[in-house]
């Protein structure tokens, strides 16, 4: 009864931490999630800086395995180049040891402190201090877990039974690694092993050559996961957890039959009680990414031959519409859906290839912009046709159905009108001209783009899930777009009266770009309008009550 018992704090130990691992990850997310896609985004033009937005963006989210997702998410549009992606992992991957070394560094007495400031914050009308007050109650969480583990591992430390297994584990190192990566790859989480790891060499029972060892292991499983959420993505995001995955499984193969030595220098070096696990992911993860940097251009290369990219496929015309199920409402309806979700990909992938122009300033990725425009318009043309053509026998529910079908369709459309005829253009302009904009100014519309970009995966969720909290974050969105679009014009007439010559030079092209981006999202914030005015959750007009005309 006591061994289950142990277990079963040991098992709470270990969800609570990675509860607070996730709440963290949202908190932040929640606050920062633009600027952490800005850090991504514009974090990787040289190999340093590269390496510095992996690991901000881990410290922020908590995670290496959200990192990679986003990493493989960017690259997979072409907005990151592909050999700066295994540099951004390689950041990404100390990010991990940093949070888990300052975790373990003895400050688990603020944990109530962390949990109360998190709750009052999180109370918070803004959802920026809301989320800064959920990641605070998370971290706080996590310090607690720690304290809790210390605490349930207690009886499994003087336990005769544990010694035994734990020293039959130091007698095969290659099996304690293999344990501590399954381990990970159950958690989706290497730090949360590491932290078990802690918690079990506290009372001096693991040998320094095994924590080695379980820490090289829970390394290797932590890179796993990503590698599982990715099978289903294009290559270029395959690429991207695969390359992550060789690179650790390579220093792990190399550092194992190392570990005791290196876990005998370590122990030297005077580390704080118990403290190796942490010092030793942290030590592996330093050396992996210096030794690890000359051979991410191989690596890349090596990964797109063996992993090509799929070839593109030419123009198709309406793959969903069905003539035969026009007799059955409900079915063509939702064949029109799935055309409708098509002309959405269609448009992000407009807005992703000039997003990368205008980043890359490279023309090339605006080629394609104006083919894609003209699917956009013959399947937005073929649905309205199909649509129009319904059965009699469809009732008012699929009529009004196909209202919103029909409205989200001529949205996107005009949403790609205003890419190819103003966007497109206006990069061109940019590209031509060898136009530079100024630091700030370049900054506010790439995070303009970024948004637009996140608001077209979310319009897309919506139309299909009819999601009503989904909705309202995509309305309440439309305002931090309008407050940016505002923002980022009168910083730009500031830096115009300050004479910034850069900003002369690209004036025009700035506010046209901003006003043209805050179009495009019009139109994408129209899906949210059906679902929260069937809700009864909008109102006839923003004029405040009693205001004259």
């Amino acid at each position: 009864m006591g061994s289950i018992a142990v277990l079963i704090g040991l098992g709470g130990a270990v969800a609570l931490l990675l509860f607070g691992l996730r709440e963290v990850r949202e908190g932040i997310t929640a606050a920062f999630g633009l600027r952490l896609k800005l850090v991504l985004g514009l974090g990787t033009r040289t190999v340093p800086r590269a390496f510095l937005s992996g690991l901000v963006a881990t410290l922020g989210l908590q995670s290496s395995t959200a990192t990679a997702l986003m990493t493989a998410g960017f690259v997979e549009r072409d907005m990151i180049r592909r050999n700066r992606a295994q540099v951004v992992m390689l950041g990404a991957n100390l990010g991990t040891a940093l949070t888990a070394w300052v975790v373990a560094a003895g400050i688990e007495a603020i944990s109530p402190f962390l949990i109360l400031a998190g709750y009052v914050l999180r109370r918070q009308s803004r959802p920026a201090t809301a989320g800064v007050g959920r990641a605070l109650t998370g971290v706080g969480l996590m310090l607690l877990a720690l304290v809790l583990l210390t605490q349930a591992s207690a009886p499994m430390r003087d336990s005769p039974a544990l010694g035994a297994f734990l020293g039959l584990l130091g007698g095969a190192l290659p099996v304690a690694f293999g344990v501590a990566a399954v381990l990970a790859v159950l958690c989706s989480s290497s730090l949360a092993v590491v932290m078990l790891i802690l918690s079990l060499n506290l009372s001096g029972e693991l040998s320094p050559a095994l924590a080695v060892a379980l820490v090289l292991g829970a390394n290797l499983g932590g890179a796993i996961p990503p590698v599982l959420a990715t099978l289903g993505s294009a290559p270029a995001a395959r690429r991207v957890t695969i390359g992550n995955l060789i690179v650790r499984a390579a220093g792990c193969i190399v550092a194992l039959p190392f570990a005791g030595i290196f876990g005998d220098w370590l122990q030297g070096m005077g580390l704080r009680a118990g403290s190796l696990p942490v010092e030793a992911h942290l030590a592996f993860n330093l050396g992996l990414a210096a030794l690890a940097l000359p051979f991410v251009a191989p690596l890349t290369e090596a990964l797109s031959r063996a992993l090509p990219d799929t070839a593109a496929e030419g123009e198709e015309g309406p793959r969903w519409l069905d003539e035969e199920a026009l007799e059955q409402p409900a079915v063509a309806l939702v064949g029109a859906s799935r055309e409708a979700l098509a002309i959405g990909d269609r448009v992000e992938r407009m807005m992703t290839l000039t997003a990368t122009a205008f980043r890359r300033n490279e023309a090339a990725p605006l080629v394609e912009v104006a083919r894609i425009e003209d699917e956009v318009d013959k399947l937005q043309q073929a649905v309205k046709l199909y649509l129009s053509r319904l059965g009699a026998d469809a009732s008012e529910v699929d009529r009004r159905r196909a209202i919103v079908i029909l409205d989200y369709v001529i949205n996107l459309e005009h949403a790609g009108d205003i890419i190819d005829k103003g966007l497109v253009p206006e990069v061109e302009k940019k590209i031509g001209l060898a136009l530079r904009f100024s630091e700030e100014g370049y900054r506010e519309l790439n995070a303009l783009f970024l948004s637009t970009l996140d608001n077209i995966r979310i319009a897309q969720t919506i139309f299909m899930s009819r999601d009503r909290k989904l909705a309202r974050q995509l309305v309440e969105a439309k305002v931090q777009i309008r407050h940016m679009e505002r923002q980022s014009a009168e910083r730009h007439f500031d830096r115009l009266s300050d004479g910034h010559a850069a900003s002369l030079h690209t004036s025009s092209l700035h506010l046209d770009m901003l006003r043209d981006l805050k179009r495009v999202n019009a139109h994408i914030f129209s899906v949210a309008y059906p679902i929260l005015d069937e809700e009864g959750m909008l109102v006839e007009s923003r004029l405040k009550a009693g205001a004259e005309g």
